[in-house]
């Protein structure tokens, strides 16, 4: 059992609610980031639980921010936690904030889960992460259910993420097609819900051979 399984098992402090699965993916992608100075951002608090499962994860050097639409979500504050109430599905709201927030490690969207906020988050704050960032989008299985406009040729987060993946090869595309995905873009991870993408600079990829021909 990893640890961050291990204290959701424990839990006698905030209310944290999480998919089992979920927690494998999170030691396989965060795990660099323990006892690091990182700044990681959660959109959704809820009752605060699993922003106390990341302070006492990543160690003492981490500080943490969350985003929720819940004003009530302020009285989860403590040290190391800030929370900062808005609508995630706003881009005026992300632009008017982002000045004064630090340059995130990992975000983490498990906010409101409907679309547009996923589709707005993730274009207005993953640009800004840091440069070998995390950005990890749960929850995904909403983008199938009809009464939120999802399905799988609709318009959702999943089918937006797809066009990532061409971005990701645009050196080899024909005519090239270089932005800031194919640039900045390490990998894209896919799980059942979960999206994980991971950010490293990129110059254009080349092979080459060594040894000795066979025939």
């Amino acid at each position: 059992m990893g640890r961050l399984k291990a204290y959701f098992e424990s839990n006698d402090k905030r209310l944290i609610h999480k998919w089992d699965h979920y927690f494998e993916i999170y030691e396989r992608h965060f795990q660099r980031f323990v006892n690091q100075k990182v700044n990681i951002l959660e959109i959704g608090v809820q009752h605060g639980g699993s922003l106390q499962m990341w302070k006492n994860y990543f160690g003492e050097q981490a500080t943490l921010y969350g985003i929720d639409i819940d004003p009530r979500c302020k009285c989860v504050e403590e040290d190391r936690i800030k929370i900062i109430i808005g609508d995630q599905g706003d881009r005026d709201f992300w632009r008017k904030i982002k000045p004064e927030l630090p340059e995130f490690d990992i975000i983490i969207d498990d906010g409101g889960h409907l679309i547009h906020q996923q589709i707005i988050t993730f274009e207005e704050m993953f640009p800004v992460l840091s440069n070998n960032g995390v950005f990890l989008v749960e929850d995904l299985h909403t983008n199938y259910w009809s009464e939120i406009g999802g399905g799988v040729h609709s318009n959702n987060f999943i089918n937006y993420s797809k066009n990532i993946i061409d971005s990701l090869n645009g050196w080899h595309q024909q005519p090239q097609n270089i932005d800031l995905f194919t640039t900045s873009t390490w990998s894209i991870c896919c799980y059942d819900s979960v999206l994980v993408f991971e950010k490293k600079p990129r110059s254009q990829p080349f092979h080459k051979m060594t040894g000795n021909p066979s025939f």
